[in-house]
């Protein structure tokens, strides 16, 4: 069977403009004369499209969404369309809604097949919105029978994955039913190592069942999440018949029947898919939330520099705006590293001391600090004056505000409210100090891009004299492994310190990030990078008390 693999990228509730996309990759598949055009889970609504669900015009104009694509099916004689949307269950109790894969042929709905398994972990809320199929039946299609299934569906699969929660295997019985052909519309986001993992999943399911399998990724950033596409055919021995590429659009028509010549399978270096994924993340979020500029901060330290370079490979230098700030405390490096990185980026450039609103403000609020000395407080203010400075630029001129603080600082809390964390998007915020390092080295692979002055000095915020990171925080190394341990691995107080680490720094560690929950609730969304990121993917109490 020749099949057309639309790796594309929707916005959520576009559904116009994913219809349009539809067309659009079907028009450009049909002189290949494809059985079947196969579009990524819930491609008409946008993945995952959230509360949006609760809203019933949102499902009316699903409902028509679907009956356009029923229509726009009779204009390709002979190619079948198979998309994943929402549909109504049409019963009175449960949620009401179906997460579904929709099989349409020459304008009729020839086939559906529901998603069994919902992922309730991580960033997934399915049980929320959704009721679980009931049926998990074949579809006998031109010279095939397709096993359908829809992203978690294949996922199942205690050889490769830790055990899961679900009580049947839908592929398992797909293949009883005598499925030839098995095909996923999936909806996976993006983390560093998850493509590994699927290829493994895939190639299991192909190989234990003795068919090929299609994999139709999504591709592009929604809010938080990033798809990567890298879509996949697995012939029926497990080897590896096609992959597309990763973070960009592609129509690949592929003839499973020549599924069994294998191609070598090689997975992109991790550092380049972050740098890749970031970007990707970059342009869809401003473009999807009606922006074309952005500006962000330049401290002269890596990790402005690293946001810098990501956003203007985004969206293009000519639409970055680069600001410094320097006060009484920065150091002349800091604002001169500042100005290389703008030339070498050829990003718009601007220098706003502010030495002046900070005196202003101590003077103001000099009689009501009488009696105590200068702390915390007054750090925070220069980093409130270099938010609202920044703030102040885009309302004025548009431009998106991009922050730059990284997981480490977030995690602990080393960042300031309605300062640093100013923003609308926090580009590198699931990404820890010792990974931005690795990023700034895999930008400057080809040349100096980022001053190496910015990489090699030691981290500072510069908001008071000969101020360093490591003065607060252990060093960065031994800080991104605890909160690894911590967050992904879900790791003890008493699991860490056995692992050879200081007690006391595992304490305040952890107690830190504890005590921190209500700063990043209130931080912009960022980019999910790891398979654990801050956001709704870590749903945790802010008034709590809980000793680990």
């Amino acid at each position: 069977m020749k099949i057309a693999i639309a790796q594309l990228n929707s916005t959520i509730g576009d559904i116009d403009g994913n219809l349009a996309k539809i067309e659009q990759a079907l028009s450009a598949a049909a002189p290949g004369k494809p059985d079947l055009a196969v579009f990524p889970e819930l491609f008409l609504s946008g993945y995952p499209p959230t509360d949006l669900l609760e809203q019933p015009a949102f499902i009316e104009k699903l409902q028509a969404g679907i009956n356009t694509l029923l229509n726009l099916s009779r204009r390709f004689p002979g190619m079948g369309v198979l998309c994943g949307s929402v549909i109504p269950t049409g019963k009175k109790t449960g949620r009401g809604l179906y997460n579904a894969a929709l099989l349409m042929y020459e304008g009729r709905q020839i086939f559906r097949q529901c998603k069994s398994l919902l992922p309730a972990y991580d960033v997934f809320y399915e049980t929320r919105y959704f009721d679980p199929g009931e049926d998990i039946s074949v579809c006998a299609f031109k010279d095939e029978i397709l096993g359908i299934s829809i992203c978690e569906d294949a996922w199942n699969v205690p050889e490769v994955l830790p055990p899961q929660t679900y009580s049947c295997d839908p592929l398992e019985i797909l293949a009883e039913k005598g499925a030839t052909l098995f095909i996923n519309l999936s909806a996976s986001p993006f983390y560093v190592g998850k493509e590994k993992l699927r290829h493994t999943l895939i190639t299991s399911h192909a190989a234990r069942h003795h068919a090929p399998f299609v994999f139709v990724n999504l591709v592009g950033g929604n809010d938080e999440l990033i798809f990567d596409g890298r879509s996949m055919v697995i012939g029926n021995t497990g080897k590896l018949a096609a992959i597309l590429p990763s973070f960009e659009e592609k129509v690949l028509i592929i003839d499973t029947e020549n599924a069994a010549s294998a191609v070598p399978y090689v997975p992109e270096e991790s550092i380049e898919t972050v740098s890749k994924g970031l970007i990707l993340g970059i342009r869809d979020y401003l473009r999807k939330c009606g922006f074309s500029k952005a500006l962000l901060g330049l401290s002269g330290g890596i990790d402005s520099a690293v946001t810098a370079c990501l956003a203007a490979a985004a969206i293009g230098s000519e639409n970055i705006l680069g600001v410094t700030m320097p006060s009484v405390y920065s150091s002349t490096g800091s604002v001169e590293d500042s100005r290389i990185l703008a030339h070498n980026l050829g990003i718009n450039f601007k220098v706003i001391p502010i030495s002046q609103v900070y005196a202003a403000y101590l003077d103001t609020l000099h009689e009501h600090f009488a009696g105590k000395q200068p702390d915390v407080t007054e750090e925070n203010i220069q980093a409130r004056i270099r938010g609202n400075l920044l703030m102040a630029l885009s309302n004025k001129f548009g431009y998106l505000l991009l922050s730059t603080g990284n997981k480490s600082e977030l995690a602990v809390g080393y960042c300031t409210l309605y300062g640093d964390m100013s923003g609308g998007l926090c580009v590198i915020s699931d990404l820890p100090k010792t990974m931005v390092y690795a990023l700034a080295q895999f930008i400057n692979r080809g040349g100096e891009v980022i001053p190496q002055a910015s990489i090699a000095k030691p981290p500072s915020a510069e908001l008071r004299p000969d101020q360093c990171d490591q003065d607060t925080l252990p060093p960065y190394e031994i800080l991104d492994r605890i909160v690894d341990l911590y967050l992904n691995e879900r790791c003890s107080e008493r699991d860490i310190i056995a692992k050879n680490f200081d007690a006391d720094t595992v304490r305040w560690v952890l107690r830190a990030i504890d005590r921190n929950e209500y700063k990043r609730r209130q931080a912009p969304p960022g980019i999910k990078i790891t398979n654990k990121a801050f956001g709704t993917g870590r749903r945790m109490p802010i008034a709590a008390k809980y000793i680990t």
